[in-house]
C-alpha cells in the first residue's frame, strides 16, 4: 500500500505523508515507554533536550519524525542506548514497509506495554528496595500466570 501523499511540497522538496511512518509510530511510542517507565513528564523530557512539551507528543506519537542527533539526545537523556528505541521492530523492508512486531493486526490500545496499569505496576516493583523480594514478587507473577493458562485451557 503506498504512502498518501498531499499535492503541496514542504520547505525540504518532500512530499508531505497524511500518515506517519511506522517506523516514526514505534521509536515515539518507545521514547514514551521509556520517559513514562521513568517517571518523566513530557514537559520535563522536552527541557532536558529544548523542545516543548508538545514538540515531546509529536514525537511520542509519530507525526515528527525523530532525527539522529535528537535521538541521540533522547538517548542520553532517557539512559538507554539509541538501539532501544528500534527493538521489538520487524527484520528487513524500507522504513516505509518496516513495521513494529505485531502493528499489522495489534492496535495500541491492545499492546500492554502501551497501558497506564502495566507501567504503574512496573514503577512499584522498582521501588521495592530489597532485590530478593523483587526476583520472588517476579517469580511469583510468572507462577501465577502459568498456573492460569494451564487452568483456561
Amino acid at each position: 500500500m503506498q504512502p498518501k501523499v498531499r499535492d503541496g511540497r514542504r520547505r525540504g522538496g518532500r512530499p508531505k505523508i497524511d500518515t506517519p511512518s511506522p517506523v516514526d509510530v514505534h521509536v515515539g511510542s518507545r521514547v514514551r515507554l521509556r520517559r513514562t517507565l521513568l517517571g518523566m513528564s513530557q514537559e520535563k523530557l522536552g527541557n532536558a533536550i529544548g523542545l516543548t512539551f508538545q514538540q515531546v507528543q509529536k514525537y511520542e506519537r509519530g507525526a515528527n519524525r525523530i532525527g539522529a542527533s535528537r535521538l541521540f539526545d533522547l538517548s542520553r537523556v532517557l539512559d538507554v542506548p539509541v538501539a532501544f528505541f528500534f527493538e521489538e521492530m520487524a527484520a528487513g523492508g524500507s522504513e516505509r514497509h518496516a513495521a513494529p512486531v505485531g502493528t499489522s493486526t495489534e492496535s495500541h490500545d491492545s499492546d500492554p506495554m502501551a497501558k497506564r496499569e502495566t507501567l504503574e505496576l512496573v514503577r512499584a516493583y522498582y521501588r521495592i528496595p530489597d532485590a530478593t523480594l523483587r526476583r520472588r514478587l517476579f517469580d511469583l507473577a510468572k507462577a501465577m500466570a502459568n498456573y492460569s493458562s494451564s487452568v483456561s485451557k
